[in-house]
């Protein structure tokens, strides 16, 4: 299954920009991948404000998002993934929503065959429901 986190991004930036709020974006600015302006960045972090009015070409895919600002007056491409995005709100009263820590893989599908190190649970051991019928 492919990760919420994007669509809730695209969710979360619409109702905010509706509602006539600024969108900021938290990122954690770690990754390589991350391309922001490094001089703003603290403690490993970055605030970006990705309202219209302030972005240029604002494309919020579902692997990372891209846009032209100006920082300082110097016009800078900024690229970040999805999964370094770690909060997406709203400046002006905070609301908006936090991501934790994101696990993309598929959960295991029951019907597959166990591996080698899951013991077999004897048949004894399962209980089935039992009906009886009532007159």
């Amino acid at each position: 299954m492919t990760s919420s986190r994007p669509y809730l991004i695209r969710a979360l930036y619409e109702w905010i920009v509706d509602n006539n709020f600024t969108p900021y974006m938290l990122v954690e600015t770690t990754s390589d991948e991350v391309e922001v302006p490094r001089s703003f960045v603290e403690n490993g972090r970055i605030i970006l404000n990705i309202s219209p009015e302030a972005t240029h070409s604002l494309v919020l895919g579902n692997d990372a998002v891209t846009f032209n600002a100006r920082f300082s007056g110097t016009a800078m491409d900024v690229n970040v993934p999805v999964a370094s995005v770690i909060a997406i709100y709203a400046r002006e009263n905070g609301q908006g929503m936090m991501f934790g820590e994101q696990d993309d893989s598929t959960p295991p599908d029951p019907s597959s065959p166990k591996g080698s190190d899951d013991k077999p649970t004897p048949s004894s051991e399962i209980k089935r429901p039992n009906l009886t019928v009532v007159k």
